[in-house]
């Protein structure tokens, strides 16, 4: 997917939190592709990111520090006088929460709210996109999940989404701070260097002629979410920010799929041409059992849809971890 030169993102000011993770090195991509001009903020250095190996980290000016750190954020807002902020940083793994909670909602939660201060500081700041997830929602018994559904996560990762995204409404309800929410389910595509997630492991298995490993049981059920769309996504739901109404929205995106775990693995050892059967571990803990969302309100409100089906995704996913294990 290419992202043409667009008159609504030329030399747009934009800051970015979480730009070397996975969604980041996509949507700065494409930001950079469009012609903005891109501030990312840098905690870790990552070589194997695809931000660095994209060459896109010689495109755009680089904050280093973290999101707990308000006056290295104030600086950065001020000083490239920062139009638009994609707020994706974050701790994002469940096991890592259940194992680190503190650091976890440091964060997730701590982050959030320091950096929501110092854009209500920023006189310069029209947009403010935070991520938050699907887990925000916990576990309901009503499916899909609508962006109406409570957000009540139980365990910390889900929980420091959940008050992540809380906050988040709060600077709209008392501040009126131009914040919107998005709400995704679970990414996968190229350039994911979390080998513990089911997507690239599975791909990485087959291309090394290993046996697939799942950490659950395979039943529970997820909806996944092509990478380049969600990217997609992101830069659609800035562009309709220009209409004040979108804003203190959160929006669900998502291919409104159902899937098992154990389902995902085989489309993708059938599509790797293998027929080595998956080793089910059923070791995770405090996992959602079944989860997906209905995007019906990024349709008709964003007129936002996917590009691509799950088939689609993953074919591409495969050919890009083909080429990556090749270099």
């Amino acid at each position: 997917m290419t992202v043409p030169r667009s008159y609504q993102w030329q030399d747009k000011s934009v800051f970015i939190t979480g730009a070397a993770g996975f969604l980041g090195s996509w949507l700065t991509r494409f930001l950079v592709d469009a012609g903005a001009d891109v501030v990312v903020l840098i905690r870790d250095v990552v070589p194997q990111s695809l931000l660095y190996t994209s060459g896109y980290i010689h495109k755009v000016t680089i904050v280093r520090g973290a999101l707990e750190d308000m006056a290295l954020l104030e600086r950065a807002l001020g000083e490239y006088q920062i139009d638009t902020v994609f707020h994706l940083g974050a701790q994002t793994q469940v096991e890592i929460a259940n194992r680190n909670p503190l650091s976890t909602f440091e964060s997730n939660i701590r982050g959030t709210w320091q950096l929501l201060e110092a854009c209500r500081r920023s006189p310069t700041i029209k947009k403010i996109l935070a991520a938050s997830s699907d887990k925000a929602y916990g576990v309901h018994d009503t499916l899909p999940y609508t962006e109406e559904a409570a957000l009540r996560g139980s365990h910390p990762y889900d929980v420091s989404k959940s008050a992540a995204d809380l906050i988040a409404l709060t600077y709209f309800n008392t501040y009126s701070s131009p914040v919107a929410i998005t709400r995704c389910g679970n990414f996968y595509g190229g350039g994911d260097l979390n080998f513990n997630r089911i997507v690239p492991a599975t791909i990485r298995s087959v291309l090394r002629g290993e046996q697939p490993v799942l950490r659950s049981n395979g039943a529970m059920i997820r909806d996944y979410f092509y990478i380049e769309d969600a990217a997609h996504a992101y830069m659609t739901l800035a562009e309709k920010m220009d209409d004040k109404n979108v804003h203190g929205h959160a929006f669900n995106f998502s291919n409104e799929n159902q899937v098992s775990v154990l389902e995902l693995t085989r489309n993708i050892l059938s599509l790797m041409g293998s027929n080595v059967q998956p080793k089910i571990l059923a070791t995770a803990a405090y996992e959602i059992p079944h989860q997906y969302l209905s995007a019906e309100k990024a349709r008709n409100m964003l007129g936002w849809k996917p590009k691509h089906t799950l088939e689609e995704g993953l074919r591409k996913t495969i050919e890009w971890y083909k080429e990556f294990f090749r270099r």
